[in-house]
């Protein structure tokens, strides 16, 4: 070879090194290494990284955008009809705005009603956001189509959509029926926003779990049992699925919260001693 010609492709190699060792640095690899780790008595693991700093980025913002609900215009409509519905029950309102508010009024629902009095007025506000005539149709031709079955699918569906503004997110997934089948007629709310701001298991069942219950049932033709969480206040709806008796239902023998504030008064009350069932439950 021409000695010209190889001292062009020897020069030309060595001005091609700083843009190898760039690439190289942005897409590093490395083998497991063979060496033995004394002190955390395991072998190095294998490393790959492409731009893996972007990577952690992108994947936090979807898991972020998976668990966070931004209420828009129309959850803003929900709520203040919700509000103002739960206001013409009792004839009474909070001076807090907005879902404060929405849940300082839930609380006076249970204030001088029995527990079965709170329920039986939680079913008259959802039944008062519905047109009367919207749900005897729906109970009378949705209902009876394919055993149920079309019907829970449906509401399933509607309330993972609606009512968001009041749980938080939730996704429809499949519940298990007792003939043993299984069908995509359930609800799962991951952390449920109305259980948590309320700090009540009373609240939770006696305005919500047993209300929604006993409403699906009787005016949707649609049975429900809805199963809350008071460890980690996730809750799951099974539409189509009948409750069991109120005697066998483990919801209602709860204990308070801890961050029950009516539970904080009672164990001042009782020099710290631990209540065994929430008395609103």
């Amino acid at each position: 070879m021409n000695p010209l010609t190889r001292g062009k492709k020897v020069r030309l190699r060595e001005s091609l090194k700083p843009a190898a060792m760039a690439i190289s640095h942005q897409f590093s690899f490395s083998l497991p290494s063979l060496s033995y780790d004394k002190v955390n008595h395991r072998n190095s693991s294998a490393r790959f990284s492409c731009f893996s700093t972007g990577q952690k980025s992108l994947e936090a913002t979807e898991t972020k955008s998976r668990t966070e609900y931004k209420p828009g215009i129309l959850d803003n409509v929900f709520l203040t009809l919700f509000r103002k519905k739960m206001v013409q029950e009792i004839g009474w309102d909070s001076e807090k705005p907005e879902y404060d508010g929405l849940i300082d009024v839930a609380h006076r629902i249970m204030i001088g009603r029995s527990n079965a009095e709170a329920t039986e007025s939680a079913v008259r506000i959802l039944r008062a956001l519905f047109p009367p005539l919207l749900l005897e149709l729906y109970k009378m031709l949705i209902a009876p189509i394919a055993g149920g079955k079309v019907a829970a699918i449906m509401v399933a569906r509607v309330t993972a959509v609606s009512c968001q503004w009041l749980m938080g997110p939730c996704t429809v997934n499949t519940v298990n029926l007792p003939n043993g089948s299984s069908l995509s007629s359930g609800v799962f709310v991951e952390k449920c926003k109305y259980l948590e701001e309320s700090k009540c298991v009373g609240a939770c069942i006696n305005t919500c779990k047993l209300p929604t219950q006993t409403f699906f049932k009787e005016y949707m033709g649609v049975p429900l049992v809805m199963e809350p969480n008071f460890s980690d206040y996730s809750c799951q709806f099974n539409f189509g699925v009948l409750p069991s008796p109120q005697e066998d239902d483990s919801a209602l023998k709860e204990p308070c919260l801890e961050l029950c504030p009516s539970a904080t008064r009672r164990r001042e009350v009782t020099g710290g001693m631990n209540v065994l069932k929430c008395p609103k439950a």
